[in-house]
């Protein structure tokens, strides 16, 4: 387990209005409720944006509200306007700032992506996450998802590592694949962060669950960052984000409504968590493997 580098932070989650057909409205929506959150008092070290939130959340919309995205360090030339008004968010507000996810389009293979891009205070892409898990379900008589009709899956695991900590990120369903926090928390992470938007058939059932038993087995704070619901909307939107501690308890709450939600992290009660009960230190890698390796 790499050493906690890390100090205390806070945390807000914009928990938007459901996303219209109108992408410049859309960006309006994220751009007022970042402006909103950086003017609390005491003011936020990193603001995250939901999931999907410049496009409506329906498969056939991806490819339509795709843009492209840079890779981390890259220069903005060529990149969309939700990426750009995303940098000027970060840099008007001077803060950290998670941004969600959007639809992504790669030109060189036409391959579309849901991908999260986080945003250092000058404005700078610091990190870039393609959702390595699509979210395919057929539940009969239910619903039918399949994200895989238009999306590509990412292939690598992200983190980022800022002035308060070191920080994972993913993206709504990879929250299911507990690997993923568990490489993150060994490599010194302190939170797991997911843009995300459960259902209401899903959440109600795991929503609350998963964010605890990824924060209990891993010893950190882990967070989702949802849109809020409407009844108009095609797809149906869980909301309630979440900010859960290491020992698994729930912080704060939203509930379905539009909000934003803040957190204080301290990296302290990792380290008190991890001295009280040492799972960290009493894994046995000689009888099962380190997926962190």
């Amino acid at each position: 387990m790499a050493k906690i580098q890390a100090q205390p932070f806070r945390l807000a989650l914009c928990q938007l209005a459901p996303s219209t057909a109108n992408k410049q409205e859309n960006i309006a929506t994220a751009q007022r409720a970042v402006k909103a959150a950086a003017a609390s008092t005491p003011k936020p070290d990193l603001i995250v944006l939901p999931e999907i939130w410049n496009s409506p959340y329906a498969v056939p919309s991806f490819r339509e509200y795709a843009e492209p995205i840079p890779a981390v360090g890259g220069k903005d030339e060529g990149e969309g306007e939700t990426i750009k008004a995303m940098r000027e968010m970060a840099r008007e507000a001077g803060v950290w700032l998670i941004g969600g996810s959007i639809p992504e389009i790669e030109a060189s293979t036409d391959s579309i992506y849901n991908t999260a891009t986080v945003y250092d205070p000058h404005g700078n892409i610091v990190a870039k996450h393609r959702k390595v898990h699509l979210f395919n379900i057929n539940i009969p008589g239910k619903q039918v998802f399949e994200e895989s009709q238009t999306l590509t899956a990412g292939s690598s695991l992200t983190t980022f590592t800022a002035p308060f900590g070191k920080i994972g990120v993913g993206i709504c369903y990879d929250i299911r694949f507990p690997e993923m926090a568990m490489v993150a928390a060994r490599q010194g992470c302190i939170a797991m962060i997911y843009p995300s938007a459960f259902n209401v058939t899903t959440g109600p059932m795991h929503w609350t669950l998963l964010q605890r038993a990824r924060a209990v087995d891993n010893q950190m704070y882990v967070s989702m960052c949802s849109p809020s619901r409407s009844p108009t909307a095609s797809y149906q939107a869980w909301g309630h984000s979440m900010v859960v501690n290491p020992l698994g308890e729930v912080l704060c709450e939203a509930d379905e409504h539009e909000a934003i939600l803040y957190a204080d992290i301290d990296p302290s009660a990792l380290a008190t968590v991890r001295q009280n009960i040492p799972v960290t230190n009493q894994r046995r890698f000689d009888v099962y493997p380190d997926v962190a390796k």
